[in-house]
């Protein structure tokens, strides 16, 4: 009997004492942390283009052409096949978290969107934006990165 006794004491001494280390202990709060704006402003050029899969890089000269992105603005130099011809407008769909971006050439009837990547590689930031110009049979990739 006197066992029995000692195990209850111990036991009512133990739930004593996670009771009071629960109630001690503060809650941490936690704030989810926002993500950072991703801002594309600059003059972006081709690193790497393909269309269906076939490497375009070393077959068509890319260094003149160029996309500059300001104040939702866009530019294109020494036009190459691109999801636009003209120069225009482009939005994000999320300033934090892009996904797809839309182009909307001046005089386009339409905005045309295309999804939309931003990782960064090596340490810099680059730009993968997948279209197909026209025929939908043929797919370009082109990857882009910031000219300094």
């Amino acid at each position: 009997m006197k066992k029995n006794n000692i195990f209850q004491q111990c036991g009512f001494l133990l739930i004593a004492i996670a009771a009071i280390l629960m109630t001690s202990c503060k809650a941490e709060k936690s704030f989810p942390v926002k993500e950072s704006v991703k801002d594309i402003t600059g003059s972006w050029q081709v690193i790497r283009a393909t269309r269906n899969g076939t490497d375009l890089t070393g077959i068509i000269d890319f260094t003149k052409f160029r996309v500059n992105f300001k104040d939702g603005a866009y530019t294109i130099e020494n036009p190459l096949p691109f999801l636009v011809n003209a120069d225009g407008k482009f939005a994000l769909d999320d300033p934090e978290y892009p996904f797809k971006i839309t182009f909307t050439a001046i005089g386009a009837a339409a905005p045309v969107s295309t999804p939309f990547n931003y990782p960064v590689v090596n340490g810099k930031r680059q730009l993968s934006i997948t279209f197909s110009p026209g025929c939908p049979n043929n797919s370009y990739v082109y990857v882009l990165q910031k000219v300094n």
